[in-house]
């Protein structure tokens, strides 16, 4: 009988580790499987193939849909300044579900009997992939070692040097997921509620002292220039943003939030791009759209960020928010312009010809040049006409 395929996600930690030596032991031909959103260095791939062929596996290839992600998703939670709890740039979260996506849309390429993945029992992970797997492999059979037999992480260490795999898998005191759109940190100090993380938690420290000045130019929302350097490759114009911003070490916070299965969960982050992006976009957007377009979209887009992180993206309400998002973007051209500093920044301006406060009608504080002062006071008295109403008739509720 022909043994059955099995496609494990292969991160190369030792989860993903055990998974694919104890799979191929029990007899399945193992296929692992990269799938890059932009958080794997080339050394880090060509280590994890050359480790997945010594763990057993048959076939090692790497997904890189780092563009898709950005396609797909970053394009969309920039258009929405999306932020959970206005703090966290939903970095894992969404990477989780790209990933997922790409992993079995690789097993139903191969036609593999089974995904494996190492989640554990007590995160969002195990949703984000076990939903996505069941609605894009039906009928493909989810594996997860780790969280079935609750498996330590000395048994799996134990399993592999047993069956000839050495590895450096101590356990640290932090564990850190690296990707395009930030830097997770999770345990330390994280796990006591009254402490933040010290400077040693932080991968990216700071390189450059003084002030610098940042502009981000955007077209339809995208960004199209970085300090007049112009980017085809929006990819690139991230990694330029996050290699100018983290050498001043911007976009460090903690964000406590809920997870899908009811706990709460706390985790460090550093998402320099992330924070500089969205408020550059942010600022430009204040300048070029009207006031309900600001609203709506502002409404429209923390669900998108919600769904996102809920493991919702396959819901088909989802093209719809972006349809939106995308048609409020018609007009988000221009130049927004920050201020660096080691730490932190701060929003200078923005130069765009569809600035609406360039409007000849009035300039705020200044001088209208659109209606009279008698118009003025008339249109104020008709304003106030339904707080008159009311408080004419009950007076004893004035304020």
């Amino acid at each position: 009988m022909a043994k059955k395929k099995v496609v494990v996600a292969f991160s190369g930690g030792l989860d993903t580790s055990y998974t694919v030596m104890k799979l191929t032991n029990d007899g399945y031909d193992v296929y692992a499987a990269c799938a890059n959103t932009g958080g794997f260095s080339p050394e880090q791939l060509k280590k994890n193939e050359e480790n997945a062929y010594k763990l057993g596996a048959v076939q090692y290839v790497t997904l890189d849909v780092t563009h898709e992600y950005y396609e797909r998703s970053l394009k969309y939670m920039i258009f929405g300044n999306v932020l959970r709890n206005n703090c966290y740039p939903i970095s894992v979260s969404s990477e989780r579900i790209f990933q997922a996506i790409a992993i079995a849309r690789y097993a139903n390429e191969i036609g593999a009997d089974a995904i494996a993945h190492g989640s554990t029992g007590a995160g969002n992970d195990q949703i984000r992939f076990d939903m996505t797997f069941l609605v894009m492999a039906p009928g493909v059979e989810i594996i997860t070692l780790t969280r079935d037999k609750a498996l330590s992480r000395k048994e799996e260490v134990d399993y592999l040097n047993a069956h000839g795999f050495s590895a450096d898998f101590a356990k640290l005191k932090y564990s850190y997921n690296v990707g395009i759109w930030g830097t997770s940190i999770c345990g330390g100090e994280l796990l006591d509620p009254t402490q933040g993380l010290p400077e040693e938690a932080y991968l990216k420290h700071v390189a450059k002292n003084g002030e610098e000045e940042l502009r981000i130019t955007f077209e339809k929302g995208e960004i199209t220039a970085v300090n007049g350097e112009g980017f085809a490759d929006k990819v690139a114009a991230i990694q330029r943003i996050e290699e100018i911003g983290a050498a001043y070490a911007i976009g460090r916070d903690c964000n406590v939030g809920d997870t899908i299965i009811g706990i709460k969960g706390r985790v460090g982050f550093e998402a320099a791009a992330p924070k500089l992006i969205i408020e550059a976009h942010r600022l430009l957007e204040k300048s070029t759209l009207s006031k309900w377009q600001q609203y709506w979209k502002d409404q429209v887009a923390n669900w998108y960020g919600m769904f996102l992180h809920e493991s919702q993206y396959l819901e088909p309400v989802m093209p719809d928010i972006e349809a939106m998002l995308t048609s409020s973007q018609r007009n988000v051209n221009g130049t927004a312009i920050l201020k660096l500093r080691p730490y932190g920044f701060e929003t200078v301006g923005v130069d765009s010809a569809d600035d609406l406060t360039k409007s000849k009608l009035g300039e705020y504080g200044e001088m209208q040049h659109g209606w009279t002062a008698d118009e003025a006071k008339g249109f104020i008295k008709v304003l106030s006409t339904p707080l008159r109403v009311y408080y004419g008739i009950h007076k004893d509720e004035k304020r």
